[in-house]
């Protein structure tokens, strides 16, 4: 297998994993664990799959072909150290990283997330699990924001068990249905919208409220 053969087969890893299970075994669990660490510990992987790889690797689990258990408690590890990881560099030079452009790094995403962090704080770190892009860079930003590891890291061990359990489960439970598998992007973002618009909503009219009162 030469290098563009083996990068074809890591980003499209969510379309082609029947064939690599029938392919290499067990070692498969290596492989999806190696590219869910990588793509939350380092912001030049914003690319790799996540949301769809968790899926379909739920349908295959109830098809007999991994073992559930296994497969949640592994991609549980990789997300939390590889948020961990990411969060440790975000420390140590995002600030350089913010005030210069580098062409490995989506500045464009990582402006966003930034804000999306000043506005929500350490519940990003949550909801950016369930968000592509973001989630590479959330806990990136966090590090830079200077969040602290131990509060840093129950919302990193929070959003891992929300975002595997929720999406693997899903897929284990609903990943043979053509109509949710081809959508499953846009049904994730339509739930955390979900999540978030009431939030963002009650935050307003708290915030409408006190500036009411200021002028009375």
């Amino acid at each position: 297998m030469d290098f563009m053969q083996l990068l074809d087969m890591i980003l499209h890893v969510d379309k082609m994993l029947g064939t690599l299970i029938d392919q290499y075994g067990t070692l498969i669990y290596f492989v999806l664990f190696a590219i869910i660490f990588c793509e939350t510990a380092f912001v030049v992987f914003p690319f790799l799959p996540g949301d769809s790889l968790l899926f379909i690797a739920g349908a295959m689990c109830a098809r007999g072909l991994m073992d559930p258990v296994l497969l949640i408690v592994l991609l549980i590890i990789a997300s939390i150290a590889g948020n961990s990881l990411n969060y440790w560099i975000g420390s140590l030079i995002g600030h350089k990283v913010l005030e210069h452009d580098y062409r490995w790094i989506d500045k464009n995403a990582l402006n966003k997330t930034h804000a999306f962090y000043e506005k929500h704080g350490g519940k990003t770190v949550v909801l950016a699990r369930f968000i592509p892009l973001v989630r590479t860079f959330a806990p990136f930003v966090a590090g830079v924001s200077e969040m602290t590891f131990k509060t840093f890291q129950i919302y990193n061990v929070v959003g891992a068990l929300l975002w595997v359990l929720s999406v693997v489960l899903s897929g284990y439970f609903f990943g043979n249905i053509p109509l949710l598998r081809d959508h499953l992007n846009t049904i994730i973002l339509l739930g955390v919208a979900a999540a978030v618009v009431p939030v963002v909503l009650g935050a307003a009219w708290r915030l409408l409220k006190g500036m009411t009162g200021k002028t009375r």
